[in-house]
């Protein structure tokens, strides 16, 4: 049963993070920022780092390909970024400490990265004409502390579950 603990963590935050766009009050700021809940590539930085790089990166590719088939026009974006910034968390990662503070201002960084890259994409096949300093006024930083605010809530839980899941695949 614990085993299955994980991908229903990580599908319970794919649903979560749709049903919160939907809740979430869009008039909250007048309509004026736009906030982009990252629970779940959050939680596949926290398994990589406190739990199995190699699931970390499967869950990035499996993941972003059902994010890409549910949310987005273009195939293949969140396929390719996901475990790229997955990846690029882990090499971020292997060089400084992994306590819970430096592990959350990564994960930051990394969904800036994403966020970014979506954005440059887009960009490039004209789907959106924002400028970047439009795109990080309205986008880029609501969303960063949006998701600053699910790290605070959600880091230590999070860093709990995946050491145990990392003990039990030791132990298996």
């Amino acid at each position: 049963m614990k085993r299955y603990l994980i991908p229903l963590l990580l599908i319970f935050l794919f649903i979560f993070e749709g049903l919160f766009t939907q809740l979430f009050p869009a008039d909250l700021f007048n309509g004026d920022y736009i906030f982009v809940p990252r629970f779940l590539i959050i939680s596949i930085f926290f398994l990589a780092i406190y739990g199995s790089v190699k699931h970390g990166i499967i869950y990035g590719f499996l993941f972003g390909l059902v994010f890409d088939m549910v949310y987005t026009e273009v195939i293949g974006i969140y396929l390719f970024l996901f475990p790229l910034a997955t990846y690029l968390f882990i090499t971020i990662m292997k060089v400084i400490q992994t306590n819970i503070v430096l592990v959350s201002f990564v994960s930051l960084l990394s969904i800036a990265f994403l966020e970014g890259s979506v954005y440059f994409m887009n960009l490039l096949i004209h789907i959106t004409d924002l400028d970047f300093t439009s795109f990080s006024e309205i986008r880029l930083v609501p969303t960063l502390i949006l998701n600053l605010i699910f790290i605070i809530i959600a880091a230590y839980p999070f860093k709990r579950q995946f050491e145990k899941f990392a003990e039990e695949l030791r132990n298996d």
